[in-house]
């Protein structure tokens, strides 16, 4: 093994005591758990813990992700915004899907939601545009706030031994009513 390799090997990898994720008492509704890891991980003073991974399909297939700030979850789904003219607005233009990978590292926890995207309304776009910081008062007629539209959540807590926890969710993008299918993922992580 390489010097890199050790040391790698040798870092800490999670806190002593990790919250357990208990699939018989999890909710029916996989955005109300989301919300309440959110918000552990806002109590616990995560830095940025609306943070996460966005990924997207360049032309070619290729995935392509970047770290974005969630907006907002709410019945439209789960928002994000950029430039119209971005490579990730063209993107998704182009194909409309993606998924957004959550980390919640102190507490061991990631959450992957994947679905369909759609641009959300010029209104509440602009609103957006002006909540940022930096807004000098001119409006951005290519900014756009989008909504991610879950089909499928997997939220994974980790465990000391790394025999971690994973619970998904999922519907068909057919099926516009509330009801989630959850099982364990029996896979090997990943």
């Amino acid at each position: 093994m390489s010097q890199l390799s050790d040391r790698l090997r040798a870092l800490p990898a999670f806190p002593a005591d990790l919250p357990v994720l208990d699939p018989e008492t999890a909710p029916a509704d996989p955005v109300e758990l989301f919300l309440a890891w959110l918000d552990d991980a806002i109590e616990a003073g995560e830095r940025q813990p609306h943070g996460m991974a966005l990924t997207t399909l360049a032309p070619d297939g290729t995935p392509v992700g970047r770290v974005l700030i969630l907006k907002e979850v709410d019945a439209r789904g789960f928002h994000f915004s950029t430039h119209r003219t971005s490579r990730k607005g063209q993107q998704l233009a182009d194909h409309p899907r993606a998924s957004m990978l959550f980390w919640f590292k102190e507490a061991g926890r990631t959450v992957r939601v994947t679905g369909a995207v759609r641009a959300l309304d010029e209104s509440a776009s602009q609103r957006d545009w002006e909540g940022r910081p930096g807004y000098d008062g001119a409006p951005n007629p290519d900014w756009q706030l989008y909504a991610l539209v879950p089909e499928e959540l997997e939220f994974m807590q980790a465990r000391e031994d790394r025999n971690h926890t994973r619970l998904e969710y999922r519907r068909s993008a057919e099926d516009a009513g509330p009801a989630w299918a959850r099982g364990l993922v029996t896979t090997p992580a990943g």
